[in-house]
């Protein structure tokens, strides 16, 4: 491949990277604040509104310093300090963990509130939200413990560069590390993600199961049009599911190309397609979420029609 092949498809990346960072903060600002409104203007909200508001503000979050990092990664603007690099590594590989951990207690929180009152889940229907709560602390708390190795690890990028510091951006490099240093930290995280996944795994199946039966069940019944049209429920519980398996197979995709870079040794390419691939989610996610909840589109309908009328 010729220099300005390699310049160009860099180009190309910077262009999908930047795109993606700047879709995805507008599109969860948007899903952020209806729910937000909606919170904050209702007597009684739905313990699932708080979590999806929870999920839209860390994907902001993420999303903006993941724009803050790559602004760094393509455009140099001064260098930064070992503090700076180590602060937004640390808050950016915290925000990823957040937004697995409230993925799977969204999960988890749907399954509960789907759960006929024959269930063993039944009785989780009126604790779930503090339970989950509790969980949620929980796993911030072993995340925060789990990605505390990155203020160790990170450092500025010293003035002679060296093929042992492993290229973060411009300005940060990953200390070398030795292969018992690199699985003592990477095997807890490792348990820790494969844990989670298997839980959304298992939810996301009893709510297969639980479609699966109310549409075995619809057709016995002679009114076409109770059978025809789905009910919020069964809207909501295939948008979960699509948000999960969308979920996974972004999370499959983005190992093989880290697993790629690592044996091939490719620098900016493979980095800038797992970078794109990680953060995907992120941008997708509330597009889902707006397309599938009437009550967001009718608020901001609303919020349009009274600027329209002002």
């Amino acid at each position: 491949m010729t220099k300005a092949n390699i310049l160009q498809t860099d180009t190309n990346m910077q262009i999908i990277l930047f795109s993606e960072v700047s879709v995805g903060i507008s599109a969860n600002s948007i899903l952020f604040i209806a729910h937000l409104c909606m919170i904050l203007g209702e007597n009684r909200t739905k313990p699932i509104d708080l979590y999806i508001a929870f999920l839209s503000l860390t994907h902001l979050m993420l999303l903006i310093t993941m724009g803050l990092i790559a602004v760094d990664m393509f455009i140099s603007r001064g260098r930064w300090d070992s503090t700076t690099c180590q602060s937004l590594i640390y808050l950016h590989r915290l925000l990823r963990g957040l937004s697995l951990c409230a993925t799977c207690l969204l999960n988890i929180l749907w399954t509960i509130t789907l759960s006929s009152r024959s269930s063993c889940l039944t009785k989780f229907k009126h604790k779930s939200p503090h339970h989950i709560s509790g969980a949620f602390i929980f796993f911030c708390a072993l995340y925060m413990s789990f990605s505390s190795h990155l203020f160790l690890l990170i450092t500025g990028t010293p003035n002679l560069t060296s093929d042992n510091f492993m290229y973060v951006t411009q300005s940060c490099s990953l200390l070398p590390m030795s292969y018992s240093r690199t699985s003592m930290f990477s095997a807890p995280m490792a348990i820790r993600e494969a844990f989670l996944i298997s839980i959304m795994a298992l939810s996301s199946g009893y709510m297969v199961a639980l479609l699966w039966r109310h549409k075995k069940q619809a057709r016995h019944l002679h009114s076409t049009s109770l059978s025809s049209k789905a009910s919020p429920e069964q809207r909501a519980t295939r948008t979960i599911l699509l948000l999960m398996s969308f979920f996974v197979v972004l999370y499959i995709l983005e190992n093989v190309v880290f697993y790629s870079r690592m044996k091939f040794k490719d620098g900016s390419m493979l980095y800038c397609v797992q970078i794109i691939l990680c953060h995907s989610y992120a941008t997708v996610s509330p597009f889902v979420f707006i397309c599938t909840e009437k009550h967001i589109i009718k608020f901001w309908g609303s919020k349009c029609g009274r600027i329209v009328n002002i």
